[in-house]
């Protein structure tokens, strides 16, 4: 039997741990990217089994969805970042190569921005400004500059590299730019199946959680690429309901689409929210899965860090 002394400890630690999970929501709803003293663990390392009990339940919820999902045309990956100390990742065909069309320009930010640090490429205006418009507005012609600028080895280089592996063949591939924004040039397809442009939700998730970690370069220029990131200038899929449903959250975002093939990511910041949702389809109307994917993905998520306080 716990003594009294025993019991008020017990006591004590879960109130100081509901009491953390709770303020954090709002002491670090803007403080990217994280300061952190040791190395993150791989985002395979933080799988979560309740989160992805929830994930399987809402999407085979969804005939459709349940579909997509048997014959690998659509691929899920969230991240519950309400309590830092305790972050959980799930995912669903998320080691699953697929055309992301302009998604993955955020590899090409990424080598540019490890290129600036190593002073490999110049930091101009023309620069900032064409990393801007690839982002924001997924300018092809301003990707197009970006890619010639750093080229294909260095993109390569910097998603295989051993700190952050966006890309690495064990776990499914992940981030890859392999063709220039336009008809012309060379192409180097990667090499697991060929694509051009392509990405897992798995990696796309982890590209996020080390940005918002402050892991991708350094702290310095990691704070860079969020500043590049947030408030897309294109209001469509997830953020055409985040709007909706967290207005007063920042958003970080980049997605894309070419003919059934759409692809959509967001990093969402804010007293209330703080989770990473990704998504890959191969459908016609991807579009519109896209925005049908939201709510129930928020739901889950606050519904996890319910069952997380709960808990103690």
């Amino acid at each position: 039997m716990k003594t009294y002394t025993q019991f008020m400890q017990i006591k004590t630690t879960k109130i100081f741990t509901i009491f953390f999970l709770l303020v954090s929501l709002v002491t670090f709803s803007q403080q990217l990217p994280i300061a952190h003293d040791e190395e993150i663990d791989p985002i395979g390392e933080l799988k979560d089994n309740t989160l992805q009990l929830l994930l399987e339940a809402q999407i085979n919820n969804n005939p459709k969805w349940k579909t997509l999902v048997r014959n690998k045309k659509l691929s899920i990956g969230i991240v519950d970042m309400s309590d830092i100390s305790n972050v959980r990742y799930a995912g669903i065909n998320d080691k699953e190569m697929m055309y992301a069309a302009s998604l993955p320009k955020i590899a090409i930010l990424l080598a540019a921005m490890d290129a600036i640090d190593k002073g490999e490429l110049k930091d101009t205006k023309e620069v900032r400004r064409d990393m801007r418009l690839m982002i924001s507005k997924s300018n092809n012609r301003a990707s197009t500059r970006m890619i010639d600028r750093v080229g294909y080895e260095k993109i390569e280089a910097v998603l295989r590299a051993p700190k952050t592996k966006l890309y690495d063949e064990e776990v499914g591939g992940g981030l890859w730019v392999g063709k220039r924004y336009a008809a012309g040039g060379k192409r180097n397809p990667d090499p697991m199946k060929g694509l051009s442009h392509a990405a897992t939700t798995r990696q796309v998730c982890s590209f996020y959680y080390q940005l918002a970690m402050g892991n991708l370069v350094s702290t310095e220029r990691s704070k860079e690429m969020l500043d590049i990131m947030k408030d897309p200038a294109l209001h469509h899929k997830f953020v055409n309901v985040l709007d909706q449903i967290a207005p007063k959250a920042t958003v970080y975002r980049k997605s894309g689409s070419w003919k059934n093939y759409h692809s959509d990511s967001a990093m969402v910041w804010g007293p209330k929210r703080r989770y990473i949702i990704v998504a890959l389809v191969e459908d016609g109307s991807g579009e519109q899965i896209m925005r049908k994917l939201v709510k129930p993905l928020d739901v889950l998520l606050r519904k996890n860090r319910k069952i997380l306080i709960k808990k103690y």
